[in-house]
């Protein structure tokens, strides 16, 4: 399977991580990770909500007001209300954003922030928490787009859980693209397995059921009947969006040694269960056994095994799998 890499990506962001200076108070808020680390394999769509629907740079502070089910965007000298313009810009622009693999959001910005966004009383105080207006509308109507804000993606967990999601939203992307016949969304799907165990092997399990049933139909070399890409995909993307586990990447890595068991030399067999060991208990990071895995797959021809995303979900360069 290609790495990731070969992939094109495209991402939304809020035009302020990328330093682009649309902030409030005429600066920005430039993220190394996103334009240094990941900026090279990825295609950005920056949007600045507030700048769009007209406000100046820099600008009076707006705010959330109101009941948290429902807030107002707020300016906060004046009182002037932005609720409907952004509403109107959020759907507008919804057109634009067809075909983005992900998105990442900038942290407690009361148009973009996805988690505990500060919610006003009249009166100032604070009333709640919530999610900013332009993000709402986004996440609303792209429930499974790969979203994130800025600040999470320090954690080591949450950004390879992020950028997974966006490389094989973009690999399906790609492959609906093509005009996929029943037997290419099999072969599609042989591919994502072992990844898709590592996440749940529940989704595992209803995947695997909708492919059999794909390709038990008459006619493999048609297209798939009426709704399959569509339910493949959501659950494609749900699956993904549970984490992965240590427990259930050993039992992935415990099953891909299998593959090996008559060819190891006794030696290389203990070794290889060793590292995996080793991962299990947290003492090594997962590129560890991995990079053993991936050599014995080179070593001894075994196609499966090669094709597999799970070996190559993304570029190696991003580093996701060096932190223990």
């Amino acid at each position: 399977m290609p790495e990731g890499g070969t992939l094109r990506i495209r991402l939304g962001v809020s035009a302020c991580l990328l330093g682009e200076r649309v902030r409030y108070d005429g600066g920005h808020k430039r993220d190394a990770f996103l334009t240094d680390v990941l900026g090279p394999f990825v295609e950005w769509v920056p949007v600045c909500p507030e700048v769009e629907i007209g406000l100046g740079t820099p600008r009076d502070t707006i705010r959330l007001v109101g009941p948290p089910a429902a807030p107002r965007l707020v300016v906060e000298r004046t009182g002037a209300d932005l609720t409907g313009r952004m509403a109107r810009f959020a759907e507008a622009k919804l057109a634009e954003l067809e075909g983005l693999d992900g998105y990442v959001f900038k942290r407690a910005s009361p148009t973009c922030g996805l988690f505990r966004v500060r919610i006003h009383d009249e009166a100032g105080g604070l009333r709640g928490a919530g999610r900013g207006l332009y993000a709402a509308t986004v996440t609303r109507r792209l429930p499974l787009l790969p979203v994130e804000e800025e600040g999470r993606l320090t954690d080591a967990a949450i950004r390879e859980n992020f950028i997974e999601r966006v490389f094989a939203a973009a690999r399906w992307r790609a492959f609906t693209a093509s005009r996929p016949r029943a037997g290419d969304l099999v072969a599609f799907h042989t591919a994502q397995k072992l990844a898709v165990l590592a996440h749940s092997p529940a989704h595992y399990a209803r995947l695997g059921r909708l492919v059999a049933d794909a390709g038990r139909r008459p006619g493999r070399g048609r297209s798939p009947r009426p709704g399959v890409l569509d339910e493949y995909g959501a659950l494609l993307m749900e699956a993904l969006a549970v984490r992965a586990t240590r427990a259930r990447q050993v039992n992935v890595l415990q099953h891909v040694a299998g593959y090996f068991k008559r060819d190891l030399e006794p030696g290389d067999r203990h070794e290889l269960g060793g590292v995996i060991d080793e991962y299990r208990r947290g003492l090594v990071p997962l590129v560890v056994p991995l990079t053993l895995v991936r050599h014995h797959v080179r070593r001894f021809g075994v196609a499966y095994l090669a094709e597999q995303v799970y070996l190559n979900p993304h570029p190696k360069e991003l580093m996701l799998r060096n932190h223990v």
